[in-house]
């Protein structure tokens, strides 16, 4: 295997060939990676070894980052002397951020979908392009909880709650791992992006494990081979220094034996403390650790043992990979192949979330009849391919679908207008001369999504020369004057801009039978409209076939199958407070749906609700359930005269208490034709009615009279609910 170490000295020897004689040897099983991993460590001088544990790209390139992601991988310690090909980083949560690749709808619109299986495809389908681009490595996992919709990067993750999260985010990883490593992000606590550099978030120890971590466990038992540090600081220590999470609890608690990354260039505020807490990579530049490493290992600062800890990880958890994946590499031509873009609108209608749909003159508005010759398209959103942020997990297609052109070719022998919105009288005598009016309004890019300049970063991490004095200031202020003039963060409102407000009531006032179509990652408070409105959706930022999958619901050629991931209130007091330039929050268990219920507010749509074509039915006719979890049975029924599916939703809660506050545990998506009956199994997730005892790390069931249902969609009513730990039982 070329482990042959010179003994006077110098160099080691090696073949060139040394990386991949250990992947074969490992896939063999003539040895185990940890050995493979020592053998090549063996081959290594110090430099080699001390660049393992960063970037390979020079800090002068810092201001290419934006362009040169699109174009090829990060690299993260190679060796080209012993052939290793280090970690090749790819982002992204939505598609592959290299090239022209396939653009899928965002992840919060995936969430919604409720399908782990189609999640799991949409994986496979990302994994094989960042392959196909010379990458090993994609940092596409995010499972942030959603703890207030105003946060800029909702779209790249999978909603509130935690069983949903590590369910969706568990699939994608396991799609993802069939080509290439997966890594899961931003660990911990991130949910807010303005303040994201310097935000000291606190938090109990029970919010802590039973709220924010649970799902972060789900994707590390499911093979997440890396995780990523977050930018903030949890209980006063920044994430890549935070020792009791990155080793007490990411390794020593849960056994997480994979390696883990900083987030990109201000992530990493001391090299040598961050290698003890557990950080084993400074991504994506030579920055602090190439500047300060080898004095600190020369003169002791940091043990030898410290850096062959991370060492191992590394090459470890590579060799791993690269023997379970083979040699054979998919074809660049699978990148936006006509087989990813079926995938792409099949995930996008799939994820379509039908919030309302009254009818008119004895029907509803939805779907379009066949009597419908004339249709006015409304709004400047309608004529564009919406995609969302565009930040790190920007994916530019080498085509887009707007739902515009989508209405067109869906309905070539209708007449349809499309008006932009901005004269509201244009706009009203176009819906007034429509059988049907459909409005699409919300938000994009400007509105909401990745904060990557603020004024809040840590500039002395380019440089020893932005540390102190006027360098640093000049430089911070440049940061903070350019952050006024970047697209993206979080929001500043949950509301409709007023002119799309004022847009949607000019055309339901002229136009009886108008459909709004909303745009954007997360939730959009409705209240000042909505009533005027007969048929309402959720379109999401639905990727580079979105304009299709939008006809195929409103058509009715496919189902409108999402269910909200997130609740929508009537008012955002009913919400956490979020200001976006906290410089510290406490983050508690009261959050989304479970504060509503906790403190009696009644939702404008609850968490896991969504409309169909059809009507379904069902009911719970046993289940067994006990500290490790359980099963549910449910008898499903399409009552109606055509396809359909919904989501059966699992839920406990404490009954005891006088507002129950409702714990989803598991949820099964099913299709079914028209008269059809099933029987299906929700598996169910104990972790929600368990509590950690923080002095023995141990899980014991929560005080309480706890029951659950099956429903679908989040339970205001517990009347009809059945004790939790019954025996089975059937009615």
């Amino acid at each position: 295997m070329g482990s042959d170490v010179a003994s006077t000295g110098g160099t080691p020897r090696a073949t060139g060939a040394d990386w991949d004689e250990s992947v074969r040897a490992v896939r063999a099983g003539a040895v185990d990676a940890d050995e493979a991993a020592d053998r090549l460590i063996a081959l290594m001088t110090d430099d080699e070894l001390l660049g393992l544990l960063d970037g390979d790209s020079p800090r002068r390139l810092l201001p290419l980052i934006p362009v040169l992601l699109g174009k090829r991988p990060f690299v993260a310690g190679a060796i080209p002397r012993l052939g290793i090909p280090g970690i090749r980083f790819s982002d992204g949560a939505r598609g592959v951020v290299i090239g022209a690749s396939t653009a899928f709808p965002v992840t919060m619109a995936r969430a919604a979908t409720w399908d782990p299986e189609l999640e799991e495809r949409v994986g496979e389908a990302i994994g094989a392009e960042t392959r196909a681009r010379g990458a090993n490595y994609s940092a596409s996992i995010c499972v942030n909880l959603l703890r207030h919709p105003a946060w800029g990067r909702a779209q790249e993750c999978y909603g509130e709650d935690p069983v949903l999260t590590g369910r969706m985010g568990s699939a994608m990883t396991r799609g993802v791992r069939t080509h290439v490593m997966a890594c899961v992000k931003h660990f911990a606590l991130n949910s807010m992006e303005d303040a994201r550099f310097e935000v000291d978030v606190s938090v109990d120890e029970h919010a802590l494990h039973e709220v924010y971590l649970p799902h972060f466990k789900a994707v590390v038992d499911a093979g997440a081979d890396s995780v990523m540090s977050a930018y903030n600081q949890v209980r006063g220590e920044y994430m890549d220094v935070n020792r009791p999470l990155l080793t007490g609890v990411l390794r020593d608690e849960w056994g997480f034996t994979g390696f883990v990354t900083s987030d990109w260039v201000f992530g990493t505020h001391d090299a040598v403390a961050g290698l003890e807490a557990g950080l084993d990579v400074e991504m994506p530049l030579r920055l602090r650790r190439a500047r300060e490493l080898p004095a600190a290992l020369a003169r002791g600062a940091v043990s030898r043992a410290t850096v062959l800890r991370s060492a191992r990880r590394i090459l470890r958890t590579c060799l791993l990979h690269a023997a379970a994946v083979g040699t054979a590499q998919p074809s660049a031509a699978v990148a936006a192949s006509s087989a990813h873009r079926a995938l792409a609108r099949e995930v996008a209608a799939a994820s379509i979330v039908l919030l309302q749909n009254e009818p008119v003159d004895g029907a509803p508005v939805l779907p379009l009849g066949a009597a419908v010759r004339r249709i006015a398209v409304v709004g400047a959103l309608a004529q564009r391919a919406n995609l969302g942020d565009h930040g790190s997990s920007r994916v530019r297609p080498p085509s887009t679908v707007s739902p515009l052109q989508g209405l067109r070719e869906a309905l070539p022998g209708a007449r349809i207008d499309a008006v932009g919105g901005r004269d509201l009288r244009a706009a009203a005598d176009a819906a007034r001369a429509a059988d049907t009016a459909v409005v699409v309004v919300g938000l994009d890019q400007h509105d909401e999504g990745e904060s990557v300049v603020t004024g809040s970063v840590d500039v002395g991490a380019i440089s020893r020369a932005f540390r102190s004095g006027p360098l640093r200031t000049v430089l911070t202020g440049v940061a903070r004057l350019s952050s006024r003039f970047v697209r993206g963060g979080d929001r500043g409102s949950l509301d409709l801009d007023p002119a799309d407000v004022s847009l949607v009531h000019a055309v339901a006032a002229a136009n009886p039978r108008t459909v709004v179509v909303l745009i954007g990652g997360s939730a959009i408070l409705t209240e000042a409209w909505r009533r005027q409105v007969p048929a309402l959706l959720i379109a999401w930022y639905g990727g580079m076939e979105g304009g299709r999958a939008l006809a195929d619901v409103l058509t009715g050629q496919a189902e409108p199958g999402g269910r909200l991931p997130f609740v929508v209130p009537t008012d955002v007091a009913h919400l956490p407070p979020f200001d976006r330039t906290a410089k510290a929050v406490v983050y508690d268990d009261r959050w989304g749906q479970r504060r509503l219920d906790a403190e009696g507010h009644a939702p404008a749509f609850p968490f896991g609700f969504g409309l169909g074509y059809t009507t379904i039915e069902h009911r719970l006719v046993g289940h067994r359930f006990g500290d490790d979890g359980g099963a549910a049975d449910v008898v499903v029924a399409n009552t109606g005269d055509r396809a359909g599916s919904t989501v059966v939703q699992v839920y406990a809660a404490d009954i005891s208490l006088r507002r129950p506050v409702a714990q989803l545990l598991g949820f099964a998506r099913v299709s079914l034709q028209p008269h059809e009956k099933a029987t299906v199994q929700v598996a169910l997730d104990a972790g929600p009615t368990l509590q950690r005892d923080p002095a023995t790390r141990r899980w014991s069931t929560r005080p309480g009279d706890w029951a659950l249902q099956a429903v679908q969609h989040s339970p205001a009513d517990w009347a009809d609910a059945r004790p939790l730990r019954s025996s089975s039982s059937s009615g």
